[in-house]
C-alpha cells in the first residue's frame, strides 16, 4: 500500500488540510503539519522540540514559506489562511504529488516542465529537523526563496506578538535566532553553503487562522515572526537541505541523515519479520506502515541511572507519557514489532514510580512530581508483564519485578488512594470518591466528573482478577508461594457472577455504585473476554461478545455506550452524543458518552476470536483501518471517531494504543 496523493486530493483544499502528517525525534519531539502546507493547528510546526525529553514542547519553527522563480515567474508553493479567512496564496495548488516514504513526507512540486521535490524528516535523540529541497528536473536554473517564520512557545499556548522582539543573528550557512536571554537558541542553517544570500529580518506576521483550533472551542489565531529570508538557486540534479535545530553546529549533512533515517526504519520492518516466527506470509503494505508509525511514540525518560531509559508518549499532538495508556500500548508497540529490549526498558523505567501500589497516570508537562490519579493503570502494568514474559522468558527480569507487583497487591488488599480497595464481602475491588475520575474513562470540567463509575467498574475488576492468576504464575515460575493469589482469584471469578445481567444477556458496567448497579451498555465489558484470564462462562462470553457487536461496534472501533434505539430517547440514552467537537465543556461532555474509541477495535477482535475461533472472520474487523491510513493523520491511527455516522476522525491524529491494538489483534489472527 503506497500512500500517495495526486491533485484530486493536493488540489482541493478542503480534504488536503484535513490530510496531516508527522515525523518524530525519539526524545518526545516532532515536527507535523498538513499536506496543503497549512497551518490548521496551534500543535504544527516544523520543529517542536522536547527541550526538557520527552515533554518540555516548544514550537521553534513554525514553517517555511516557499517561493519559486522559474523563467521569469513567480510560483508561490506554500499556503496560508488569514483571520479574515482569505486564503493567500494558493500554493497547494503547484503540489503534483503527495506520498510517505516510510515515514518521511515528499511533496512534488510542479512549476511549468520543472519538479521540485520536499521532505521533511528529523533526526533521532536530537531536536533536529531537516527539509531537503531536490531540483528533481528543469531546464533551466531555479532559484528558490525561503522565508523563516519562528516562534517560541510552549506547544499548548499561542502567540500574540504584542512588540515582541527576538535576537536574530547571522552566522555561519544561516541564523541564530534567541527568543529571550534564557531561551534555548534556534539555529536555521544549510547543509550547503548559500552561494546567493541569508537576509536577516525581523517582521511579524499577525492573524494565521487556525481552522481546528476554533472547532474545539480554542484561541484560532496566532502571530509567526519572519525571522529571516533564504535564496539559493538549484540546477537540475541539486539537492539542499535547511536544517532547523538546538544544537550549535554546522556540519550537518541532509544525504548522510536521510540515509540514517531510511536504514533505521529497514531496521524496524526486519524486526517485524524477525519476530513473526515461521509464518511467511508477507505482511500487507498497511501493517508495514504502522510498524513504523508504532516506532513514533517510543521515547527516551532519561533517569539518572540509565540516561537511555524508555517511555510511550500516548498520542500526537498533545499527549504526554500517561501510565495507563503506556502499559495498555507496550505490548502492541514493543513486543509485537520484536523489540522486548524496549518493553524491559519501560517496565523497569515505570516501576521505579510505583508508590502505594499505585502508577501514576500522568508526567506533568511542567513540574516533576507524577499524578496518581488512575485505578486501572497499575492493573494493565501486570498484563503489560505477562506479555514480555511469555514472549522472552526473562526469569531475571521477573524475579527483579516480583517485588513490586506483590506490593502493588498487597496495597490493593489493605487499600490506598481514592478508596481504591478489595471488598472483604466479594473480593472485588472497589474504587473511587466523589470529584475523581480513576477509570479511563476520565474526562473532567472543572467539578464535573462526566462518567464518575465509582464503585466496581468491571474492566477494573476483569483486571484485578487476570493480575491474580498472572501472579499465580510468576510465584509459580520463581519458586515462591502463590496459594494465596490462586485463592483470591478463585473467589473473584466466582463472585463475578454479580456483574452478569440476565434481564440484557449481557454485563452490568458498574455495581455497588452509589446509584446502584448501572446496566448501561459500555464497551468496558469486552475485556472480561480479551483479556489472557476470563471470569465468565463460554455462554457469557459470547452474550458480550454479541452485544458489543450489535450495539457498539463500528467500522474504527467501539462506542463508548450504546446508541439511542429507534427514533425514542430512553432514560439511559438521554447523554448520548454522537458528535464530538466544539468547547472543552462539549468535548469532554461527548468523550466517553458515545464516542467511538480506536483501540477498542484491538480487544473486541480478540474476544470474537477467542469465542468463535474463526481467524480468518475476525481479521475482517481490522480492515477498515487500512483505507483509515490515508485520513486525518496519514500513515497512523487517530485516537477517537464521531458515534454517529460516517464517523469521521478526531482527536489525536496519531494514538499509541490504536495503533498499538490493531498490530497485536492482526499477529492473533494470523492463520
Amino acid at each position: 500500500m503506497c500512500i500517495e496523493f495526486g491533485r484530486e486530493t493536493c488540489g482541493n483544499l478542503d480534504i488536503a488540510e484535513s490530510r496531516e502528517w508527522l515525523v518524530t525525534n525519539g526524545i518526545g519531539g516532532y515536527a507535523s503539519g498538513t499536506v496543503a502546507g497549512l497551518l490548521t493547528r496551534r500543535y504544527h510546526g516544523l520543529l517542536v522540540a522536547a527541550l526538557k525529553p520527552p515533554l518540555g514542547r516548544t514550537l521553534m519553527l513554525a514553517k517555511l514559506d516557499e517561493t519559486v522563480l522559474y523563467d521569469t515567474r513567480s510560483y508561490s508553493i506554500y499556503t496560508n489562511r488569514w483571520a479574515d479567512g482569505i486564503v493567500n496564496p494558493h500554493g497547494y495548488q503547484n503540489i503534483e504529488r503527495f506520498s510517505l516514504e516510510g515515514t518521511i513526507p515528499l511533496w512534488r512540486f510542479a512549476v511549468a516542465d520543472a519538479l521540485l521535490e520536499k521532505r521533511v524528516w528529523m533526526q533521532q535523540g536530537a531536536n533536529t529537523t531537516y527539509v531537503q529541497y531536490t531540483l528533481r528536473r528543469a531546464t533551466q536554473p531555479l532559484k528558490l526563496i525561503l522565508k523563516a517564520l519562528v516562534n517560541y512557545r510552549d506547544y499548548h499556548s499561542d502567540t500574540q506578538s504584542n512588540g515582541w522582539q527576538m535576537s536574530v543573528e547571522q552566522v555561519e550557512q544561516g541564523i541564530c535566532v534567541t527568543a529571550y536571554p534564557d531561551a534555548v537558541p534556534l539555529y536555521l542553517l544549510s547543509d550547503s553553503p548559500l552561494d546567493d544570500s541569508c537576509a536577516v529580518a525581523h517582521d511579524w506576521y499577525h492573524g494565521f487562522d487556525l481552522a481546528v483550533e476554533r472547532y474545539r472551542g480554542l484561541i484560532d489565531k496566532e502571530d509567526h515572526l519572519h525571522a529571516a529570508t533564504f535564496e539559493v538557486t538549484l540546477n537540475p540534479g541539486d539537492v539542499i537541505a535547511f536544517v532547523a535545530t538546538t544544537e550549535k553546529q554546522s556540519n550537518f549533512n541532509g544525504e548522510a541523515a536521510l540515509k540514517l533515517r531510511r536504514a533505521q526504519e529497514q531496521k524496524l520492518t526486519g524486526l517485524w519479520n524477525s519476530n513473526r516466527f515461521l509464518n511467511t506470509k508477507e505482511s500487507p503494505a498497511w501493517i508495514k506502515h504502522l510498524i513504523l508509525a508504532a516506532d513514533q511514540f517510543i521515547v527516551d525518560r532519561p533517569l539518572p541511572e540509565n540516561p537511555h531509559s524508555k517511555t510511550i508518549i500516548a498520542g500526537y499532538h498533545w499527549f504526554g507519557d500517561w501510565g495507563r495508556d503506556t502499559m495498555i500500548s507496550l505490548p502492541g508497540l514493543t513486543i509485537s514489532t520484536g523489540r522486548p529490549e524496549v518493553a524491559c526498558s519501560i517496565l523497569r523505567t515505570f516501576a521505579r514510580y510505583v508508590d502505594q501500589g499505585m502508577l501514576p497516570n500522568r508526567f506533568p508537562d511542567a513540574g516533576e512530581q507524577p499524578e496518581y490519579n488512575t485505578v486501572d493503570a497499575t492493573l494493565w502494568y501486570f498484563e503489560a508483564v505477562r506479555a514480555y514474559y511469555s514472549a522472552t522468558d526473562d526469569d531475571n527480569l521477573l524475579a527483579e519485578l516480583f517485588p513490586v507487583l506483590a506490593d502493588i497487591i498487597n496495597w490493593h488488599c489493605r487499600g490506598t488512594r481514592y478508596n481504591i480497595h478489595l471488598d472483604a464481602a466479594d473480593g472485588l475491588l472497589y474504587a473511587g470518591v466523589a470529584g475523581v475520575q480513576l477509570t479511563w474513562m476520565d474526562a473532567k470540567v472543572g467539578d464535573w466528573v462526566v462518567t464518575p463509575r465509582i464503585g466496581k467498574p468491571i474492566e477494573v475488576n476483569a483486571l484485578w482478577y487476570n493480575a491474580l492468576r498472572t501472579m499465580a504464575k510468576f510465584a509459580r515460575q520463581l519458586g515462591k508461594p502463590h496459594q494465596e493469589y490462586q485463592a483470591m482469584a478463585d473467589r473473584v471469578q466466582y463472585r463475578f457472577s454479580r456483574f452478569w445481567n440476565e434481564n440484557t444477556g449481557y454485563c452490568y458496567d458498574v455495581i455497588d455504585s452509589p446509584d446502584g448497579d448501572d446496566a448501561l451498555l459500555r464497551p468496558n465489558q469486552i475485556f472480561t473476554v480479551s483479556l489472557p484470564e476470563s471470569p465468565l462462562t463460554p455462554v457469557q462470553q459470547r452474550g458480550v461478545v454479541e452485544a458489543c457487536g450489535r450495539m457498539l461496534l463500528t467500522s474504527h472501533g467501539l462506542r463508548s455506550r450504546s446508541m439511542p434505539a429507534g427514533l425514542s430517547l430512553a432514560s439511559n440514552h438521554s447523554q448520548y452524543k454522537g458528535k464530538y467537537g466544539g468547547n472543552q465543556y462539549q468535548r469532554d461532555g461527548a468523550y466517553h458518552q458515545g464516542t467511538v474509541w480506536g483501540w477498542l477495535l484491538g480487544p473486541f477482535v480478540l474476544a470474537h476470536l477467542r469465542v468463535y475461533k474463526n481467524p480468518e472472520q475476525a481479521r475482517q474487523f481490522l480492515e477498515p483501518m487500512a483505507n483509515h491510513l490515508t485520513a486525518h493523520g496519514v500513515g497512523s491511527l487517530s485516537e477517537i471517531f464521531d458515534g454517529d455516522a460516517p464517523m469521521a476522525p478526531r482527536g489525536c491524529i496519531a494514538q499509541a494504543w490504536t495503533v498499538a491494538e490493531v498490530l497485536c489483534a492482526w499477529l492473533a489472527t494470523e492463520i
